[in-house]
């Protein structure tokens, strides 16, 4: 565990804060550490004189910096469990998050499973902070759980793990399914262009884990070209994006994934992607060039889009307490009707459907009045691109009319099937596209209500009505249709007919499309200078 902190430009600043010069004198300790050549005994002598100077105050019982002082010392302790209770008696950050995460990490690297399981309860009945993230961890971890599980109890076929074809329902993202898949998979996976696999670690004179403390302007060395970091892109919960130059050409310019531990799933979906979506449709959605394959950490290097997401241009509409355009509404709605019709006809679901994976795409030529409709000419270039397939299904790959059990977890984006513990298969994607176009519409995440209806049956519909200046009728057809419809009764007629309805209203006034031209035009700048 990592301490980092501020060098100190003064005496001034020990007095007012004397954990630092402590801080600073275990941080260069852990920089010289070589446990190929020593035990950690001074990192081990710091940090104890450390926690006895200051474990009986109050100064710092709340401070993050000393938590990590004492996993520091936990890690070096012959005795972690009575670190931990020590911990606990002195309520040493008792409402972090990283407190239990750490530590039940630590106890399953050690074998204790159930001991793990009963730190993450613990900390999520503490309320610890962030929350979210500490249930998250939690729930990769009962993964990890049900993985060794289903390794235990699956026969072997094939010389690899079967996917249980015998039950029709299953979680397509566990750790279980997916490391059979990728089992099956392998020889054709090794074959694809761009791929490149090593058995040994990342040996790069740059260590990719100091990226995530400092990462501009660093060199990573892969596959005989040198990256130049020029800044952080995103970050999830096992991967960091970021934007690198390729043999310091500024005209080259990459999106690096760099993932620990490696993920080859993501790589196999970019060229599931190129095979099956025609050509006049696959720059909706991004392409990845190669995958560097290590036994500790996978990159995949894919296009760079600097636009922004279309997130940012919700949360621009949001900032000044305006919606968006309805025009743009209706445009990124075609857009994702068109994505999803596109996908699932060639049977790719992509599994996280929301605005943060929906790159903008700029056209960069202007605009005419002809084209929309046919997406031909500038128009084929505007748009929306969409990426981070590491939780995309291909169902060429599983038995037909299969039906899925998993939960995505992502707050706000829980298909109805999923907060009713019900099958699923493409609700997970159509569901993300309502909450996108809710949030276009009202600046705010979609709260859904179950309805009588008429025949004695019932709908589901968002709790917030649509404004009287909207239209009205396209927007609850939408809705209407996505959120009951039963995926195995006409899904792709029902995409194209929305679709084709949107595209209706947008031709059925050649100033609806000028109108189009001029939001697009204001909105990016709008995001360039937000």
């Amino acid at each position: 565990m990592a301490v980092t902190s501020r060098a100190p430009a003064n005496g001034a600043v020990y007095r007012e804060d004397p954990l630092l010069p402590h801080l600073w004198s275990i941080k260069a300790a852990l920089d010289k550490l070589d446990l190929s050549q020593n035990d950690g005994a001074d990192v081990y002598e710091l940090v104890s004189h450390c926690i006895k100077t200051f474990k009986h105050g109050s100064e710092y019982r709340n401070d993050i910096r000393f938590l990590k002082i004492w996993l520091i010392y936990m890690d070096f302790s012959p005795n972690y469990e009575a670190v931990f209770r020590e911990i606990e008696q002195l309520k040493i950050c008792l409402d972090k998050a990283l407190l239990y995460e750490s530590y039940a990490l630590f106890l399953e690297a050690k074998g204790m499973m159930n001991e793990a399981h009963l730190v993450y309860q613990s900390g999520i009945s503490r309320n610890a902070e962030p929350i979210e993230k500490l249930k998250k961890a939690h729930a990769y971890f009962l993964e990890r759980m049900q993985a060794i599980i289903d390794a235990c109890s699956h026969k072997k076929v094939d010389g690899g793990s079967s996917l249980n074809s015998s039950s029709n329902c299953m979680n397509p993202w566990s750790i279980s399914t997916l490391n059979n898949l990728l089992q099956k998979m392998n020889a054709q996976i090794s074959k694809y262009t761009g791929y490149h696999a090593s058995n040994k670690c990342y040996s790069g004179k740059v260590a990719l884990s100091s990226l995530l403390k400092s990462a501009r302007n660093k060199v990573i060395e892969i596959g005989g070209k040198k990256y130049q970091i020029k800044g952080c892109a995103g970050k999830g919960g096992f991967a960091q994006v970021y934007k690198a130059s390729i043999n310091n050409n500024a005209d080259d310019i990459v999106a690096l994934k760099i993932q620990k531990p490696p993920f080859p799933w993501e790589f196999h979906m970019y060229r599931q992607l190129d095979k099956r979506i025609p050509e006049n449709e696959r720059l909706s959605f991004g392409y990845a060039h190669k995958l560097h394959l290590y036994s500790d950490y996978s990159i995949l290097v894919s296009d760079f889009l600097s636009h922004g997401t279309l997130q940012d241009a919700i949360n621009t509409n949001v900032c000044t307490g305006a919606s968006m355009d309805e025009v743009l509404c209706i445009h990124y709605t075609i857009e994702m009707l068109s994505m999803l019709q596109s996908l699932h006809a060639n049977g790719i679901i992509h599994g996280d459907f929301k605005p943060d994976n929906l790159l903008m795409r700029n056209a960069r030529e202007n605009l005419t009045e002809d084209g929309f409709r046919s997406r031909s000419g500038p128009w084929r270039e505007q748009g929306l691109c969409l990426v981070d397939w590491g939780r995309g299904i291909d169902l060429h790959l599983f038995p037909n009319k299969i039906r899925f059990n998993g939960d995505c977890r992502t707050s706000g984006f829980r298909c109805i099937q999923m907060q009713e513990n019900k099958p699923w298969t493409y609700q997970v994607d159509t569901y993300g596209l309502c909450v996108i176009v809710h949030m276009m519409l009202h600046n705010s995440y979609m709260e859904i209500e179950k309805k009588a209806s008429q025949d004695g049956g019932f709908s589901y519909q968002p709790k917030l009505p649509f404004k009287r200046y909207q239209k009205v009728e396209l927007w609850k057809k939408l809705f209407e249709d996505l959120l009951n419809h039963d995926p195995e009764e006409e899904h792709l007629k029902i995409l194209g007919n929305l679709k084709t309805s949107f595209q209706d209203y947008m031709c059925s006034n050649p100033q609806l499309i000028k109108q189009l031209k001029q939001s697009l035009a204001k909105q990016r700048i709008s995001m360039c200078s937000s």
